[in-house]
């Protein structure tokens, strides 16, 4: 923590002198309705995913997050892309807590940084947004696999995503949460596992049939300080739009 109470996410102190910090206010402990105002582990993973291969995957890109909670994500995609367009819905302040963190560290972002809100429950999102997509050809996601409704709200907003050329890649971060049940006699991650019946539905129909989808190894480095648990996972849609 600084001295204004701020988390800095950072791996080595030479790294510090050499590459700088990231700065991000953040809560330690929410309601429910409020837990994108935390830093969860696969934001972390998806932040660590990003700085490792953004020169690549990202340089020259517009880049869209959903459910960006306090904006490390876009924030770190920022370093890389050409424009990021960073989403959540409009609750608890999250919107100006963004904005905040992207000001904080705006002399490492070389990316036009858009906050904008957005509701996976939604049927009609801003016209801002609407227009924003037609430029959009990477998606980030962390973290929004924690209850069954909202699942299913965030797989039909990728089918809209996917839908809307030009073609994308979603990359999309969690981590499985497991649970004993007495049904099962065994540990479980429900929401985990209702998250990959959500997206095989979506894929028995156009437009899910013609998605890539594949789980992608973690071993890329590590730049921020958190346990990479084994129950943290990245999977990546590939959706060509003709």
């Amino acid at each position: 923590m600084d001295e204004d109470g701020d988390l800095i996410l950072c791996r080595k102190a030479d790294e510090i002198q050499k590459e700088g910090i990231i700065a991000i206010e953040h809560s330690y402990c929410t309601t429910l309705d409020l837990v994108g105002r935390q830093i969860w582990r696969g934001a972390l993973l998806l932040a660590d995913f990003v700085l490792h291969h953004g020169p690549s995957l990202l340089q020259g890109h517009t880049v869209l997050e959903l459910g960006s909670g306090v904006g490390l994500t876009s924030i770190v995609a920022a370093m890389f892309a050409t424009e990021v367009i960073c989403t959540d819905i409009e609750v608890g302040g999250i919107l100006e807590l963004i904005k905040a963190n992207a000001a904080r560290n705006c002399k490492l972002m070389k990316a036009n940084f858009i906050v904008l809100g957005l509701d996976f429950f939604a049927h009609d999102w801003c016209p801002r947004v609407q227009a924003k997509l037609t430029n959009v050809t990477v998606v980030l996601v962390a973290d929004v696999i924690y209850d069954n409704s909202v699942t299913e709200a965030f797989v039909s907003t990728l089918q809209r995503l996917l839908s809307t050329p030009p073609g994308k890649t979603v990359y999309i971060a969690l981590e499985k949460r497991y649970v004993f049940t007495v049904a099962d006699l065994d540990s479980v991650a429900p929401c985990y596992e209702y998250f990959l019946q959500c997206l095989r539905r979506a894929q028995a129909k156009p437009p899910g049939s013609q998605w890539q989808v594949e789980q992608l190894p973690v071993d890329f480095p590590q730049y921020f300080n958190y346990e990479r648990v084994k129950e943290l996972v990245l999977w990546r849609i590939v959706s060509k739009c003709l």
